[in-house]
């Protein structure tokens, strides 16, 4: 197939919003977008000159709504739009109440505006009074009010899970359930009529799975459904429905009175007059004689068509066995006339919805004093003995109801279907693998550079509440950070808690978006109770947990002052990385304010906590996202400075990340052990990480990053070997068609995974097919687990539910390993028939940051999906290395992943359509094209791009002969001292060798182990040696391979002549200009002064340290040795790498220095107890429910 004979060769992505039919491939959100159109294109054909309006607060999962709009544009407005993002929820509802007052007012501009409100479920829970006193009102006769409730049914992205469902009608709110992406534009064009007709705002319910996925949407279905709906003349007409004397809609003034309590009433009546006429109910399986029946509600409907399915039972065999399905779209009041014809007969109704009961109970009101006799059993969240059925907890899915489903239909109709109960165990969770990566989690971080990696701490001795937005994520990051409270009650619970408690004060973190959404009033509060609280105002110009939104009106760090000051705090204390910018305008603050730079956030917060009452810390630094944006748009000036390692002098210690917290600080394997890099592309210029108390790091200025060529961009002949090469590849075997094929797709958010699972739904779109994606991303702006589901099928009616459910995955194309073997993903996989295609590379977690030396035990994780899915059913590539090789970075690794992954065989859609995607995207369409290509190359002929590497290709430094390591250790203690020097190195490695050689022949781990750790004592990072390691020529190559330009170099040091330790602070380190690399040359000749005395530098503590362990080592070497035997040879290889952790500079070594001694004591009693005594362990504070027991002293507080 090519591109030009594609079912839909001409589709655009605007199409989504614009097209007037056919199909399109629309997410939830813009759906959302595309019902304003919609109802705006129906009143202008129905001669009404109305205007639409949008108010609302964003949140999950509805936090991108408010960009889906802007990205519509000024064509979005031109139809005669109006979108006005709220600050809080409850005024949101409130700017809609006031657009139903339009259509009375004298001096309008327009007929009417029918408006739409949106907000997460506990936004309803906030805006309650409003949204209550707006329906109590009502909407106007040509207006109308749509209530958009982003219900988390199963708390992936929020505080915890919320149903509004039962909110709503306790405000006497009619509700629509839309079950899919197609239905919230017909559910939705379907309330405003309701709400024009009775008078009534409408809820409609946006639940997680549906309004955040993306699916095919048939337009013409749905117009044609439209068409069907009687206006309000014929539904008077047919169901002799008046209205009271004083109308339903909307009046002013409305003064409060018994009447707004019967006009609610009355509202609901007109409601049900209307859905009498109009429905939205849809009778799925209708059978004579049926004598059961099942109701479906909202998205569990599509859950259970899934069973059926699974269950292979059509609803032809239902309707003959004597089964009815009806699906409820009007939840709320539910339509009775259609209702009481469906139980005609039915002696049983399952009822099958999403959390608690909102059908259940209105069927089992309805049905109690039915005429006729007509009581059929209703069985919902409980069966007929009162036990759990229908679970009201999490989430509905096929795996949840097939068993129960089956059992059902066993019961009543055992000769049919008894035999569909074996299908049950394909939707059973099977056995998982426990292995030694249980451990490994990607968990979401801070993006690099962000400004919570340093504001989010707090001095020793002191703990913190944690508050809504990213820096919530403190709280796994061992900062002292604790809790949640809701949206805008930061701090107020320890106003009450700290009357009960010894603790005398905490911080409490408050994002900026949060204090001017109602941040403010706690604030107020705590002053008015005379806490003793620190509130940090975490300024950082956008609200970035939901997509980097601006804050939604005018803020700034000095009318933050202002009103906090005004309020009666204590003392104000402001925090920046570029303090210098408010020199000019302090006189706008407060008096008393004062100004620091970040670097004095543990001295000001170690003051203010010392303070009786209220103080406020305002951090402000913009965020390192938001950041990027605007560098990239030349919004902001990108600072002409890159930090680069100098990996020689690198200790591998850590500090740096400890320091910054940064996710561009990466571990960097060498021959020389683990290292760390910066990964220029994902560095957003913090500069944190160069606190690290290392002398390795230099700020480059002048150059620029070397863009790297790769394999790909040697010329024409490089690419011409490459076009060959890839269109001689054969196609993919053609994929038969007899279900849904579901692919699942596991990536690390920040990386453009997502981008896959979009590509290939296009793809299928543009093919004619159907397709749904569903990304499940929780907290995962940066850094954490994504999975995505995507479902295709070439007809409709085979794609049923969004989720790929258990045991039901046709492959997983595993961009990063580490989610692929979390027990998510897993769960989709049958043994036998799901193949698995993993990128190995590894891509560091968080635990990284904490711990230098933590692995990502990628063996371990490829041994779990192996389990899962077969031996013979998963093959493994390296995508980033792949990508870096051949096209100089690795942007495009995902969708080199695609390119794998499709070449063999497990993405079934064809290349023209998947090119066309690419195209569409419109994003780096060449490089993602060449990347695409590159990977199916690999997939099919992996000589092929090896040999187009060529010389290209990296030998392997980690499979050294013991030989050829004793060498390379020889080599480079003669360089760092002399010959005499790199012999003693030489001998001890030897006779070790021989002795582990008489104990067990061939094995090689001890000695290895020697000479490592003794390369690694012996050749100690002094300043000669620094100096040598910055003048040697390697850190000059590894500039040049990183950097070009003209470059002016600064070096970030602690020269101990220089730099001191004070105040129970380590030396605070320097920068150093360009004319140090000569003075280290020079420097660089004195190592033949080392350990003399003549070396300065040699009598400090740390220098004495060094030598004295050079001598334990051999000593301890030696001893082991007429020890050794073939049972205790892996015990002593560990005591042998225990200086390998011995790593860092100054007190960073020295406190390494102490843990390793401890570990190595740990080692020895377990190597030979009676000889080495256990150390001794001094008992530690525990914590108690969760609440942790500290010893802390009140230190006296100043007074004035």
């Amino acid at each position: 197939m090519s591109e030009a004979t594609l079912p839909r060769a001409d589709y655009q992505l605007a199409d989504n919003l614009w097209a007037t039919g056919g199909q399109v491939f629309l997410t939830g959100t813009q759906a959302l977008v595309r019902l304003m159109l919609m109802q705006r294109q129906r009143d202008a054909a129905a001669g009404l000159a109305t205007q639409g309006f949008v108010s609302g607060y964003r949140g999950s999962p509805l936090g991108m709504l408010d960009q889906a709009i802007w990205k519509a544009g000024r064509r979005w407005e031109e139809a005669g739009l109006r979108f006005v993002p709220a600050i809080n929820e409850e005024l949101g509802a409130t700017q809609v109440l006031g657009t139903q007052r339009v259509e009375s007012d004298p001096e309008k501009t327009c007929d009417a505006v029918f408006a739409m409100w949106y907000g997460k479920g506990p936004g309803v829970d906030r805006a309650g009074d409003a949204i209550k006193h707006g329906n109590a009102y009502g909407s106007s006769p040509r207006g109308g009010v749509l209530v958009v409730a982003g219900d988390d049914h199963g708390c992936v992205s929020s505080s915890m899970p919320h149903q509004s469902d039962q909110l709503l009608q306790a405000f006497h709110m009619p509700i629509v359930a839309p079950a899919n992406v197609a239905e919230y534009l017909e559910f939705g064009l379907y309330g405003w009529q309701l709400s024009r007709f009775s008078g009534n705002w409408v809820g409609m319910t946006a639940l997680s799975e549906v309004v955040e996925s993306g699916a095919t949407v048939d337009l013409d279905l749905v117009n044609a459904r439209m068409a069907a709906w009687q206006g309000a003349d014929a539904v008077r007409a047919a169901t002799g429905h008046e209205a009271p004397a004083g109308g339903l809609h909307y009046r002013w003034p409305d003064l409060p009175s018994l009447q707004i309590e019967e006009r609610l009433a009355d509202k609901l009546q007109a409601v049900a007059a209307f859905s009498k006429v109009n429905s939205i109910d849809r009778h799925v399986i209708e059978s004579p004689q049926a004598t059961v029946g099942i109701v479906t509600c909202g998205k569990a409907h599509y859950d259970l068509m899934e069973v059926l399915r699974r269950l292979e039972i059509t609803p032809a065999m239902l309707a003959e066995a004597g089964v009815r399905l009806y699906k409820v779209g009007l939840s709320f009041p539910i339509e009775t006339t259609r209702m009481l014809a469906f139980a005609q007969g039915l002696k049983e109704i399952l009822v099958i919805e999403e959390k608690g009961g909102v059908v259940e109970t209105q069927l089992r009101e309805l049905f109690y004093n039915a005429p006729g006799g007509l009581r059929p059993a209703i069985l919902g969240k409980r069966d007929a003995a009162g036990r759990p059925l229908v679970s009201a907890l999490g989430e509905l899915r096929p795996s949840r109801l097939i068993e129960l489903t089956a059992d059902w239909l066993i019961r009543h109709f055992p000769e049919r279907f008894a035999d569909r109960r074996a299908h049950v165990r394909d939707f059973t969770l099977p056995d998982l693998l426990s292995n030694g990566s249980d451990s490994v989690k990607r968990l979401p971080y801070f993006c690099a550079g962000c400004p919570h990696n340093t504001s989010t701490r707090v001095p020793e001795g002191s703990t913190a509440r944690a508050g809504i937005g990213c820096h919530f994520m403190a709280n796994w990051m061992d900062r002292d950070t604790a809790g949640l409270i809701q949206m805008g009650g930061e701090g107020v619970d320890w106003v009450s808690h700290a009357m009960f408690t010894r603790k005398p004060h905490v911080f409490q973190n408050l994002g900026d978006g949060t204090y001017y959404h109602s941040g403010y009033l706690a604030i107020r509060q705590a002053v008015a109770a005379r806490a003793r609280i620190t509130y940090k105002i975490l300024f950082n110009d956008a609200v970035a947990m939901t997509g980097g939104q601006p804050v939604d009106g005018i803020i700034s760090v000095d009318a933050i002052a202002r009103q906090i000051e005004s309020e009666g705090v204590k003392q104000v204390v402001v925090l920046s990385d570029d303090i210098g910018k408010y020199d000019a305008i302090k006189g706008q603050f407060p008096a008393g304010t004062r100004f620091h730079d970040r670097a004095e956030l543990d001295r000001v917060q170690r003051e203010l906590r010392e303070v009786e009452g209220v103080t406020v810390l305002i951090y402000e630094q913009t965020c390192a996202a938001e950041k990027r944006r605007r560098r990239k748009k030349g919004e902001l000036a990108d600072p002409d400075r890159r930090l680069f390692i100098n990996e020689a002098v690198c200790e591998g210690c850590g500090d740096c990340g400890v320091q910054s917290n940064c996710v561009a600080v990466l571990p960097h394997e060498t021959p020389l052990g683990r290292k760390r890099k910066i990964d220029q592309t994902a560095c957003n210029k913090d500069y944190s990480c160069a606190k690290g108390f290392c002398p390795s790091f230099v700020s480059v200025r002048g150059g620029k990053l070397r863009k790297k060529a790769g394999a790909l961009a040697g010329g024409d002949a490089g690419q011409g070997a490459f076009g060959r090469l890839v269109a001689g590849l054969p196609l993919p075997a053609p994929h038969t068609w007899t279900g849904p094929y579901d692919l699942l797709v596991t990536g690390v958010g920040g990386t453009g995974v997502v981008t896959v699972g979009a590509l290939v739904t296009m793809a299928a779109h543009l093919e004619g097919k159907s397709a749904s994606v569903l990304d499940f991303m929780g907290f995962a702006q940066k850094g954490g687990s994504v999975l995505s589901f995507v479902r295709l099928a070439d007809v409709p009616e085979r794609l049923n539910q969004l989720r790929i459910d258990t045991q039901q995955a046709d492959a997983i194309l595993a961009c990063d390993a580490v989610v692929a073997a979390q027990p998510e993903a897993l769960g989709t996989v049958r043994h036998g028939r799901t193949r698995i295609v993993a990128n190995v590379h590894e891509t560091p977690v968080a635990e990284s940051l904490k711990n230098p030396d933590a692995s990502l035990k990628t063996d371990l994780l490829l041994a779990k999906l192996r389990f899962a899915a077969g031996d013979e059913r998963v093959e493994t590539f390296d995508a980033q290395t792949l990508a870096e090789d051949f096209l100089g970075d690795t942007v495009t690794a995902n969708v080199l992943a695609l390119g794998y992954a499709w070449q063999r065989g497990l993405v079934p859609v064809s290349l023209a359509a998947l090119e066309r995607a690419i195209e569409l995207n419109g994003v780096a369409v060449a490089a993602n094209r060449a990347a695409f290509s590159l990977g199916r190359l690999a997939a099919h002929d992996p000589g092929a791009c090896a040999a187009l590497l060529g010389e290209q290709a990296e030998p392997d430094a980690g499979h050294d002969t013991l030989d050829a390591l004793i060498a390379r250790g020889t080599s480079h203690l003669t360089a760092y001292q002399n010959a005499a020097w790199a012999g003693r190195f030489a001998a001890l490695v030897r006779e070790a060798h021989a002795r582990e050689q008489e104990v067990a022949a061939g094995s090689e781990r001890f000695t290895r182990a020697v000479a490592q750790s003794l390369r690694k004592l012996m050749s100690y990072k002094d300043e000669y040696e620094v100096a040598r390691l910055y003048t040697d020529g390697g850190f000059q190559a590894a500039l040049a391979h990183q950097f070009e330009g003209d470059l002016q170099l600064q070096f970030h040091m602690a020269p101990p002549l220089w730099t001191r330790a004070s105040n129970g602070q380590p030396p605070r380190k320097v920068t150093l200009g360009a004319w140090l690399l000569p003075a280290m040359r020079l420097l660089a000749r004195g190592k033949v002064l080392r350990g003399s005395a003549l070396d300065l530098f040699g009598r400090t503590d740390e220098r004495r340290m060094e030598r004295e362990l050079i001598a334990q080592y051999e000593r301890r070497v030696r001893e082991l040795l007429p020890q050794l035997s073939a049972d205790k040879l892996a015990l002593a290889a560990d005591i042998a790498a225990v200086p390998m952790s011995m790593r860092g500079f100054g007190h960073v070594k020295q406190a390494n220095v102490v843990l390793a001694r401890v570990r190595e004591a740990e080692l020895l009693h377990r190597f030979d107890a009676a000889r080495y005594p256990a150390p001794a362990r001094e008992p530690q504070a525990g914590q108690l429910r969760g609440i942790a027991i500290r010893s802390e002293v009140r230190q006296p507080v100043a007074t004035e």
